[in-house]
């Protein structure tokens, strides 16, 4: 299988083409994916050996996460698809940051700011891969759902500003959390791969972000139309 894979709904933009079993994988962390991102896979493609159109599908980070960030990473997946003719899968950012933890039981967690987190309750299945529990949400650190069953891994940039309060709500459920955790491309490839051989992969313009917070985002749009800023 031939995949192009990237997220950019966090501070980290993050880039991998997997050719047949091998990865070939770009990272980089700050605020210029626009900048960015298109020039990192460009190389990791040259790094690959493979070309857009070689590929079988591009797979993208839909979010939740950064509203700019999530446009972007849906804008290019959009815009490389419809030029070279494939299919996309879109991939939870939540799921892959909990993919990365690599552990059977994974509360995955972005700052939503707002004193929110973007959340998600992910258990990996038998070919080690995560599958969502419930529903994704935008929710207060204090009031997420509690999972039944213990031993549950914290992952994601949700946990350091809100590590105590979630500790709290979550109690002996949580056995520890982990820094550094983040949407890796590698995993969106390998979460796209599953979810591509299972026909979910869509047309090109099918390519959507998903915001979570959609009242907030519209709000926004109005209030740079009010302003001229749109």
């Amino acid at each position: 299988m031939k995949l192009l894979a990237f997220d950019t709904a966090t501070d980290v933009c993050t880039v991998a083409v997997l050719l047949d079993g091998a990865v070939h994988e770009r990272r980089e962390i700050g605020r210029r994916h626009a900048e960015r991102l298109l020039v990192m896979i460009d190389e990791a493609l040259v790094d690959a050996g493979a070309t857009l159109r070689g590929l079988d599908a591009i797979c993208f980070g839909r979010g939740p996460g950064s509203f700019t960030g999530l446009r972007i990473c849906a804008g290019v997946a959009q815009g490389l698809a419809f030029g070279a003719d494939l299919p996309v899968v879109a991939v939870s950012s939540l799921a892959a940051t909990a993919q990365f933890a690599r552990s059977d039981r994974v509360l995955a967690a972005f700052d939503a700011r707002m004193q929110q987190v973007y959340w998600g309750a992910f258990v990996a299945d038998a070919d080690g891969l995560v599958q969502l529990e419930g529903d994704e949400r935008v929710i207060a650190p204090s009031a997420v759902p509690v999972p039944a069953a213990p031993n549950w891994i914290g992952a994601g940039n949700g946990w350091e500003p809100y590590a105590a309060p979630l500790r709290k709500r979550l109690g002996d459920r949580l056995q520890r959390w982990r820094a550094g955790c983040y949407p890796s491309a590698r995993c969106v490839a390998e979460l796209g791969a599953r979810d591509f051989r299972a026909g979910k992969a869509v047309a090109a313009e099918q390519a959507l972000p998903v915001y979570l917070r959609d009242d907030v985002a519209v709000k926004n749009g109005e209030n740079k139309r009010r302003h001229g800023d749109a």
